[in-house]
């Protein structure tokens, strides 16, 4: 029996979709147990912990999803960079690499280093990605496929809230922090309270342009 390689390649996309959107979702229920006062501090930490447990799937399958779409888009024609499919498995690759190693180093400075690299990448390759799809959307080229380049452009976008997401779970780990040597305070938890509110709405765009970008991939409608 042959098996398609491109319908493997579509399966594991299936899947990190999934984990994507079911990881955001387990998150988005978990932050109602961090952000409540009436919690002693050591159970809405337990809930933070848990937090971080979910994302990493959620992170994993945001980035393996870069190299699925670029490999795919190769096959069908649709991404003129079919030379570059394994040079950008292997950075990709490295990348879930370094942040799967921030993931089991959180909480110390090593962790926060790797973190911190974390989030340079993206300062990369989310402009790149976005001036890409925006040409390619306006000039016809070098993604000449409007819907791929369409994917390319949202992708990029989600890049985008996914990092803020991850500076607010990293600030509510010091906010945390000050909970543990000050006790609770008005100002702390209005704080929290401002940023899990900005969060939820954030949550909202979030799965509005996941599940946009898979009905794109899925109907190609221009």
């Amino acid at each position: 029996m042959f098996i398609s390689g491109y319908l493997v390649l579509k399966w594991m996309h299936i899947l990190a979709v999934v984990y994507w959107l079911g990881g955001e979702w387990g998150v988005f229920q978990t932050a109602f147990h961090i952000l409540n006062p009436r919690l002693s501090l050591e159970e809405r930490r337990h809930h933070l912990e848990t937090a971080y447990r979910i994302d990493i799937l959620a992170r994993l399958g945001i980035l393996l999803l870069l190299p699925l779409g670029f490999q795919m888009g190769a096959d069908m024609g649709v991404n003129p960079f079919g030379a570059w499919v394994i040079p950008v498995w292997v950075f990709m690759l490295a990348w879930m690499s370094l942040t799967f190693s921030a993931f089991v180093k959180r909480g110390t400075a090593t962790g926060l280093k790797l973190t911190l690299w974390d989030e340079k990448i993206r300062y990369v390759v989310i402009p790149l990605l976005f001036l890409t799809a925006v040409y390619s959307l306006f000039t016809g080229g070098p993604l000449s496929a409007r819907w791929y380049a369409a994917k390319v452009l949202i992708y990029s976008l989600l890049l985008v809230i996914g990092l803020i997401l991850r500076f607010v779970m990293r600030h509510w780990a010091v906010i945390f922090r000050q909970l543990a040597e000050t006790g609770p305070t008005p100002a702390l938890e209005r704080q929290l309270d401002r940023e899990g509110s900005m969060s939820r709405k954030l949550a909202y765009l979030y799965w509005i342009g996941i599940a946009g970008n898979a009905f794109i991939g899925v109907v190609k409608p221009f």
